[in-house]
């Protein structure tokens, strides 16, 4: 009886073991992408309507502790709006399908915990660079596009975002991730035109990826 309590020990012992070292991670680097719903919000902004578009990029996954990650990652986003009706001023009025397109390379840098194996929170700032602004009069199809001198543009060249969300990494490496972005900076640089309106860009992402 005694052997049989032994040897039932000395398993458990030696398979907790074998999921703690299983546990432990390492640094590891990885790419992503996936789809964005992008608008704006603000107390003088009547109507916002989204853009979809895309992100992709780069991260590395850096272990504090079992649980416990730092995420700093690289990535182009597809942001902007649609700008039917966008203010009560109608600074932007038009019956037609009208996108502002605001392009950014972001950079968040996410504090990552594990509730259990696999799944994950995550939260952190983040910080885009303004590198395309444009206005595409038939985002459906090809041609349209009017890209706006950055010496014209009343938009802000950076951003600063908060970003929060969740996600479920695989054992095989890939991973699954849903994330939502909220300006904490007025996008508007120039208030002659927008003396009435602030506005902060707000980002729904959805994506998958892989760790190597």
């Amino acid at each position: 009886m005694k052997n049989v309590f032994l040897v039932t020990v000395l398993s458990i012992v030696c398979i907790t073991g074998m999921q703690a070292q299983d546990d432990v991670k390492k640094p590891q680097l990885g790419v992503k992408g996936g789809v964005n719903f992008s608008t704006v919000v603000g107390d003088d902004i009547d109507r916002r309507d989204a853009r979809t578009s895309f992100n992709v990029g780069l991260l590395a996954e850096i272990p504090l502790t079992n649980r416990l990650s730092i995420q700093p990652e690289v990535l182009y986003s597809g942001q902007g709006f649609d700008i039917r009706e966008i203010d009560q001023d109608n600074v932007f009025d038009t019956n037609e399908n009208i996108e502002y397109q605001l392009d950014y390379l972001q950079f968040p840098v996410m504090a990552k915990f594990y509730l259990i194996k696999g799944l994950y929170v995550e939260a952190g700032p983040q910080l885009g660079i303004k590198i395309n602004e444009e206005i595409d009069t038939n985002p459906n199809n090809n041609g349209g596009d009017t890209p706006i001198n950055p010496d014209d543009s009343y938009i802000r060249d950076f951003d600063a975002s908060a970003a929060i969300g969740a996600g479920y990494k695989f054992g095989n490496g890939f991973f699954t991730s849903a994330r939502l972005t909220h300006g904490l900076t007025d996008m508007f640089k120039d208030k002659t035109l927008f003396q009435n309106v602030e506005a902060r860009n707000v980002v729904w992402q959805f994506g998958v990826g892989f760790m190597f």
